[in-house]
């Protein structure tokens, strides 16, 4: 397999319309792939209680006929008639259903000849498939729906395009949306064309899986495995097809059987199509903390290399016939630094050896060697310094470049990298476990940071590989979807803003009407935790400090307020939710913003007993019993999800933040619960916080001024609901303010992105009234004090020193870096009055 990079420029186009991602509320657009109505002309796939015979060739890939199969399943799941999967035409046909690989399936070769397909468009390319209606397309048969494929993945997601189309989710397992019942399918005369892909591999990560995956499919869904093994892989493996997805890098930690521990999973993971990876710790396909069996400190090339050469080499023997991408490299034996050397100079010599090292093993046993099997080197962490020391990594391995664990991509290729024929890649993170605070808990992750940053990722030239860390898969639906959409189609995502995401993606879950109403939920989900993630609320962390949060009472209060309606109106929407989508509603809506509700209350009812219990005692012991509350709650809805919730078909997925006191460092302190003597009932603080008005702050909110010419709009992002973005030759921004009295400067507020290419910090200019600028300037170092407040904030705050009278004043912000998401300016003056843009 080569990791050449990707040059065809990506279409996603039809011959007579655009292709609409369906669901059944939709099938009624003229370009609708079926319809469940009679049309002119149409294909009855499921007509007069009977279902359309499937043909699939047994000569084509394994994974075709697994999605054949899936397909057939999906239709009787949608219309209650089974259709029969046969190899050839039997007898006379009125309709059928065709699916095939080009040049592997004889039905659809056949096809070819007879001119009935034409092959054009799908000849030499990725991932591509068509779908199209066809008159006599084989010797029996009268008509019917051809799914082509230009290779074995391609013609998988054209099956599974189908069975979205009659309204089967992706999700439809994962996340109980059942498909709605239909009594009639067809299909309209067409032809549509789907791919290449925006970016060439695209997948996920399956990690931190401890507190959620492993207990699941341990204790539920596998007992008698009692690990994550090939039946809870073939469902990951099912959902990354349907999500148009190839690529996984499996579970490893301590907890979970090392995924090539059993042949079985490799062999299924190649059944499926899917290719296999490893994180950029797990080197060579290895997991080294479920393989390496000699002493930690053996773990070390300077000294052992004869000893971990074999041990890779016996990987790369067991596992070279398969699709695999190879990470090379090496880091510590468990995502740590690499051992054995000194000075940086050491680190680069001894990192060379090992990528020389490792490419011969592959010359060894792999078919075409080095110069064709896939390969990514990740500058994780210190491997970045490495790399920026002059390693050298092979002109056609793949380097993915990681975010800071956060959200935020660390470097986007230069010009010089992005033309590497192994291209550039991303790995990101939507689930993390490390410095400074973890957040595994909930996905929290906005839409629009993801988008903001993949596509600006992606028009740099990160364009081969794109993963993300998705941590126990449940509850990151909405976010994995998102990320994988946009890495099968980045120009479509473009125009597309978080709501506008939201509303399709729930819109196909719930319905028009509820999945409109389930948009407004979770855009403001994701953007009250966007100013402070339910799993880092208390930071700085401060040992005796009773105010941990840097939130002003009045602030806490007011978020209290935001969050209890919002936690309300999710509760008094699922009365209006149909019986068959409860389960998903709880799951997708209703249990993430009610946990993050009682999880605010829990921490700032906490803090506010501190605050009150030595001044004025009743107000703390109501916020004790609010504590309570938010505890009970948080205890009762997670006992609902995994004993309740389909049937307990979830039992044991879903943990309590934090879960027990592993990598305790890294994780929420636990809140102590006032003893009943010291608590009240909640009414007294639930009053306070719901009559808290919003605080007045005298703050410029950046996108309330007229845009400059150069810079965009964010929606979804910022404190105030948006943050406008500097392009390359962004004009200055303005906007005015008034002040009562003089003060002796402002604060710019700045989304913690990071510039481009070999440029090392944020840089703005300020003016006041047209006087002399200031430059200031944020280092970005991951690691630092100001990376650290700037991520558990999602706000750099950079204090500009200028003396300003009192009066109206017009302040002048011009871009000095790439990477400037404006989206505050704090004025000192704390006073009441509106500020005046």
């Amino acid at each position: 397999m080569s990791m050449t990079r990707l040059t065809l420029r990506h279409a996603l186009t039809t011959t007579l319309a655009p292709i609409l991602a369906l669901s059944a509320g939709q099938a009624a657009a003229e370009d609708a792939l079926l319809r469940f109505a009679p049309v002119k002309g149409a294909i009855a796939l499921v007509a007069k209680d009977q279902a359309a015979p499937i043909l699939v060739a047994p000569q084509d890939a394994t994974s075709v006929r697994h999605a054949a199969q899936d397909l057939a399943r999906d239709l009787e799941q949608v219309s209650g008639h089974a259709s029969r999967l046969i190899a050839a035409p039997e007898g006379k046909m009125p309709a059928a259903i065709i699916i095939g690989t080009l040049g592997q399936s004889p039905l659809i070769d056949a096809m070819v000849r007879a001119d009935k397909i034409n092959p054009a468009r799908l000849t030499g390319q990725w991932e591509s498939f068509l779908i199209l209606t066809i008159e006599k397309p084989l010797a029996g048969v009268d008509r019917a729906l051809v799914v082509v494929g230009s290779d074995r993945r391609g013609t998988a997601y054209g099956a599974y395009e189908v069975s979205r189309a009659m309204g089967v989710s992706p999700w439809s397992w994962w996340a109980d949306l059942a498909p709605r019942h239909q009594d009639a399918i067809y299909a309209p005369k067409g032809l549509h064309h789907f791919g290449p892909p925006s970016v060439r591999y695209r997948g996920i990560f399956v990690n931190d899986e401890d507190w959620g995956l492993f207990p699941w499919a341990a204790q539920t869904f596998d007992p008698t495995r009692k690990d994550i093994g090939p039946k809870t892989y073939q469902r990951i493996f099912e959902l990354l097809l349907r999500l148009k997805a190839n690529t996984l890098w499996p579970a490893m930690h301590k907890t979970t059987a090392a995924f090539n521990s059993d042949p079985a999973n490799a062999k299924l993971a190649d059944d499926y199509g899917i290719i296999m990876g490893s994180s950029h710790s797990e080197v060579m396909l290895r997991n080294n903390v479920g393989e390496w069996k000699d002493a930690p400190e053996a773990f070390n090339y300077a000294s052992n290399p004869d000893k971990i050469r074999l041990y890779w080499d016996e990987r790369v023997r067991k596992n070279a016939a398969y699709e695999n991408i190879w990470t090379i490299g090496m880091r510590g034996l468990h995502d740590t630094g690499m051992v054995g050397t000194n000075s940086m100079a050491e680190k680069v010599a001894l990192l060379d050896k090992i990528i020389k090292d490792q490419r011969d093993l592959l010359d060894a046993h792999v078919a075409g060697g080095a110069a064709k099997a896939g390969q990514i080197f990740v500058p994780y962490k210190e491997v970045l310094d490495i790399y920026r020391a002059g390693l050298k990594v092979p002109d056609n391995v793949s380097i993915v470049w990681p975010d800071d664990n956060f959200g935020y991509i660390r470097q986007f290729p230069s010009k010089a990298e992005s033309r590497r024929s192994g291209g550039a890649g991303v790995y990101y993170h939507l689930s993390y476990l490390g410095y400074p605070l973890a957040y595994l808990w909930l996905s929290t992750t906005p839409p629009a940071l993801v988008q903001e940053e993949m596509l600006r990722a992606y028009d740099q030239g990160s364009r081969n590989i794109w993963i993300v860390n998705v941590g126990d898969i449940k509850p990151a639906e909405i976010g994995t979807s998102h990320f994988l959409d946009m890495a099968w189609d980045a120009e479509k995502a473009r125009t597309a803003s978080q709501q506008d995401y939201l509303r399709q993606w729930l819109g196909e879950a719930f319905g028009g009407e509820l999945g409109a109403k389930a948009t407004g939920l979770m855009d403001d989900y994701f953007r009250l935790n966007f100013e402070r993630r339910p799993e880092h609320l208390e930071w700085p962390a401060k040992a005796e400090d009773r105010h941990l949060s840097g939130f002003t009472v009045e602030q806490a209060h007011y978020r209290l307020r935001r969050w209890r309606a919002l936690a309300a109106q999710a509760q008094a929407l699922a009365a209006q939710v149909p019986a068959d989508r409860q389960d998903a509603w709880f799951e997708l809506v209703e249990f993430p913003i009610r946990a993050a509700a009682a999880a605010n209350i829990r921490f700032f009812a906490a803090e506010y007993y501190d605050e009150m219990i030595e001044v004025v005692p009743a107000e703390a012991y109501s916020a004790g019993g609010a504590i309570a509350w938010a505890e009970g709650e948080i205890a009762a809805i997670t006992d609902r999800y995994n004993n309740a919730i389909a049937g307990g078909k979830w039992r044991n997925i879903m943990p309590a933040e934090a879960a027990d006191t592993q990598w305790r460092i890294y994780r929420p302190r636990p809140i102590v619960t006032p003893a009943p003597a010291l608590r009240s009932a909640p009414d007294r603080f639930f009053a306070r916080v719901d009559a808290t008005p919003e605080p007045q702050m005298p703050i410029l909110e950046a996108e309330n001024a007229p845009l400059p010419q150069g810079w965009r709009k964010i929606d979804g992002l910022g404190r105030g609901g948006a943050v406008v973005m500097a392009g390359a030759k962004a004009a200055p921004w303005t906007a005015s303010f008034t002040l009562t009295k003089p003060q002796q400067g402002v604060t710019i507020g700045l989304l913690p992105m990071f510039p481009d290419g070999e440029e090392r910090e944020l840089k703005v200019e300020v003016s006041i009234d047209g006087g002399a600028p200031v430059t200031v300037s944020a280092p970005r170092v991951v690691g630092s004090a100001g990376w650290v407040t700037g991520v558990l904030d999602n706000l750099l705050k950079l204090p500009v020193a200028m003396p300003i009278a009192a009066g109206t004043h017009r302040i002048t912000i011009t871009p000095r870096s790439s990477g400037i998401a404006l989206d505050q300016v704090v004025l000192e003056n704390r006073t009441e009055e509106k500020v005046a843009h």
